[in-house]
C-alpha cells in the first residue's frame, strides 16, 4: 500500500511518499481502507517531534480517518468488513489502509460522505467534551471561542449555539470573522485590531466571558484570562500559536474562575459511553442542520505535504482534508 512516510522529525516538506506492508491486524483491531484523512494541529506537531506521543521511525501522520472496513480483529463484534466508518488513529491516516482500536471506530451516519466524516470526529469530539464535561455550559451564558475560524474553533461556535448560548467569535482578520459568523457567531472580535480584554467588556455589560474556548494560548491567553466573567470556565484546548502561556493564579483567585484541561483522546478512551453519547448528540444536531462541518480544502495523498503546511501557516479555515482514494 501506499503511505506518506515521516523518517526523520522535521518539516511537512521531508515526508515521502513510499509503498509499505499493510498493517498487521491485532485481535481488538479494525483494519480501514482509507478514503479521506483530515488534518489537525497534532500533524504539524508530531512531525517534528513537539507532540506528547512520539512514534517509532518511520511512521504516517494523520490522527483521523473515514472509510471502508477491510478486516476485523477476532475481539471485534461492532463492525464488520464493508461498514463506512470513521475512526480516530492517533497517527497512520495519511495511508491506503490503516489499523485502529475497535473503540475508536464509529460507524459513518447515513447522508455523511467521506470527507466529512474525517473532518468530523476529532475537532467536534473535541469540542463537545469541552463544552460539556469540562465547561458545563448552560443556556443563556456567554461563550469567547478564539481562533473562531479554525476547525475546532468553528466546531465550538456550532456547538455552543446548539447548546444555547451566546458566542462570541474571536479571530485574525475580517474574512475568518465571516467564516464565524456564516457558522452562527451572534459577535465579532478582530484581535489583530481590537482590544480583547475591552471589547469582550463591551460585549458583556463589562461582565466577561462566561465559559472562554482557547485552542491558541500565548498572548491571548493573557488577555482572555483577564475578560472572563466571575466563576467563568477557561478552557484548555490547546497551544496553536506556539507558546505555552503561564496563568497568574491571583487572577483567578480574583475572578473565582476554574482553568479547565481539555484533552478528548485521553476522554474518549476513559469514558467511552460518555463519548458515545457525545456523538450521538452530535449526530442527531447534525442531521437538524445545526453542524455543518466546513473541509475547504482538499489534496491527494501525494500532497500530504502542502496539506499539513496549509494548516500549519494559518491558510485554511475550518477543516483540510487528504483525500486517499
Amino acid at each position: 500500500m501506499k503511505a506518506v512516510l515521516c523518517k526523520a522529525f522535521g518539516p511537512a516538506d521531508t515526508l515521502v511518499l513510499e509503498e509499505i506492508a499493510s498493517p498487521e491486524l491485532k485481535k481488538n483491531e479494525i483494519l480501514i481502507d482509507v478514503f479521506a484523512a483530515a488534518v489537525n494541529f497534532p500533524d504539524t506537531l508530531i512531525i517534528e517531534g513537539k507532540y506528547q506521543f512520539k512514534p517509532p521511525f518511520p511512521f504516517s501522520p494523520g490522527g483521523e480517518a473515514a472509510g471502508i472496513v477491510a478486516a476485523v480483529g477476532e475481539k471485534v463484534s461492532h463492525l464488520k468488513p464493508g461498514d463506512r466508518v470513521m475512526a480516530l488513529t492517533g497517527w497512520g491516516s495519511f495511508a491506503e489502509q490503516v489499523a485502529a482500536p475497535a473503540y475508536n471506530v464509529m460507524p459513518i451516519p447515513k447522508g455523511i460522505d467521506f470527507n466529512t466524516a474525517a473532518a468530523f470526529g476529532m475537532t467536534y469530539g473535541t469540542s463537545m467534551h469541552a463544552l460539556k464535561q469540562r465547561a458545563n455550559l448552560k443556556a443563556g451564558e456567554t461563550l469567547l471561542v478564539l481562533g473562531a475560524s479554525g476547525g475546532v474553533g468553528l466546531a465550538a461556535v456550532e456547538i455552543g449555539k446548539a447548546m444555547g448560548a451566546r458566542v462570541i467569535a474571536a479571530a485574525s482578520s475580517a474574512d475568518k470573522l465571516a467564516v464565524a459568523k456564516a457558522a452562527g457567531a451572534d459577535a465579532l472580535i478582530n484581535y489583530n485590531e481590537e482590544n480583547l480584554k475591552e471589547r469582550v467588556k463591551e460585549l458583556t455589560g463589562g461582565q466577561g466571558a462566561d465559559v472562554i474556548y482557547d485552542p491558541v494560548g500565548g498572548d491571548l491567553f493573557d488577555a482572555a484570562i483577564r475578560s472572563i466573567a466571575w466563576n467563568g470556565r477557561l478552557l484548555v484546548v490547546g497551544f496553536a500559536s506556539g507558546r505555552i502561556p503561564e496563568l497568574p493564579v491571583n487572577l483567578a483567585l480574583l475572578k473565582g474562575a476554574s482553568v479547565v484541561g481539555v484533552f478528548w483522546g485521553s476522554f474518549a478512551q476513559r469514558q467511552p459511553q460518555d463519548n458515545l453519547a457525545n456523538f450521538q448528540q452530535l449526530f442527531a444536531w447534525y442531521a437538524e442542520g445545526k453542524l455543518k462541518p466546513l473541509v475547504s480544502q482538499t489534496f491527494p495523498l501525494e500532497r500530504a505535504a502542502d496539506a499539513i503546511n496549509a494548516l500549519a501557516t494559518r491558510q485554511a479555515v475550518g477543516k483540510v482534508v487528504v483525500e486517499v482514494r
